[in-house]
């Protein structure tokens, strides 16, 4: 293993090659440019190549000095957002989660509240993506994401079974163009997800063919990027969406919206939503918290 230099010589690289310069890097690091160009050179010596191209007027990386400028950059930033993590006030009740958009819209914010009875005083911080997850750079807890459910070297677990079927206003039901069997579907919008990468995950094609419906144009109708925005469309009465089980339960429940037909479609084992914590903190007490908390909120759900 080659031998790492100090914690001052990789903030004088990052420094110097963030701001391009000795002399600004100098005066941010309170030493002399001669200091900065000291501990450059003997680091450039001791790796046997060049990290900067230097001119009298100006200087820039060479593409070796350009990929470990980065690396370094990302490690002293990782490591100050640590620290600043482990020194903060009260740091023992502040949880960031991410969620998927549709799951946090439709099924945790509506929740939220129950959470909070179980830890009045826990600072909070939700953020909305589907971004592939980086606990450490991101300064995340825990995650909520739809997937297959692998993700080496963290703690998975299933949040539901998911079936998909048609679900509509209840205006629908006894409006000019009832629906009462699923060809009266053929006179309604029909409410899509297009997603980049939609897989095996059911669409109206496939359900129509299960329901015995064949003359279908499975491309009209309305198209969304977001489940949540989907179903948004069904409940103000635009079309009849496809939803899946965990997302329209409340609004079911609610008599927001209703499930005009009983064929509903098994979505692949293999695809689910899953909460997931990195093995190390997960046992930690606010993560181990509020991933108990989500389970039995799921649990509450599938009944």
């Amino acid at each position: 293993m080659s031998r790492i230099p100090g914690l001052s010589t990789l903030k004088t690289l990052e420094a110097a090659g963030r701001l391009m310069s000795f002399t600004k890097a100098a005066g941010e690091l309170g030493v002399t440019p001669a200091a900065v160009s000291h501990q450059i050179r003997e680091f450039e010596d001791q790796l046997g190549l060049r990290l900067f191209q230097r001119t009298s007027r100006s200087m820039r990386h060479t593409p070796a000095g350009r990929m470990l400028h980065e690396t370094v950059a990302e490690a002293l930033d990782t490591i100050s957002r640590t620290i600043a993590r482990l020194q903060k006030p009260g740091s023992k009740k502040r949880l960031k989660v991410t969620a998927s958009p549709s799951i946090t819209a439709k099924w945790l914010v509506p929740r939220l509240d129950r959470f909070l009875e179980i830890e009045p005083d826990a600072e909070m911080r939700i953020e909305v993506s589907q971004a592939p997850l980086d606990f450490a750079r991101d300064d995340i807890d825990i995650a909520i994401r739809f997937g297959d459910g692998i993700y080496p070297g963290m703690k998975v677990d299933r949040l539901f079974v998911e079936t998909v079927f048609p679900v509509c206003s209840p205006l629908l039901l006894s409006g000019s163009r009832p629906l009462r069997h699923p060809r009266d579907l053929l006179h309604h919008t029909l409410i899509h997800v297009d997603w980049a990468d939609q897989g095996p995950w059911p669409n109206w094609r496939m359900w129509m063919q299960a329901a015995g419906v064949k003359d279908f144009n499975e491309h009209r109708g309305l198209h969304f990027s977001q489940t949540s925005l989907a179903i948004q469309a069904a409940i103000d009465g635009h079309g009849v969406a496809l939803g899946d089980s965990t997302l329209v339960a409340d609004d079911i429940a609610a008599e927001r919206l209703v499930q005009p037909f009983s064929v509903a479609l098994k979505v692949p084992p293999q695809l689910a939503y899953y909460v997931i914590a990195p093995l190390e903190t997960a046992a930690e007490p606010m993560v181990r918290t509020f991933r108990d908390w989500v389970l039995a909120e799921a649990g509450q759900t599938k009944r």
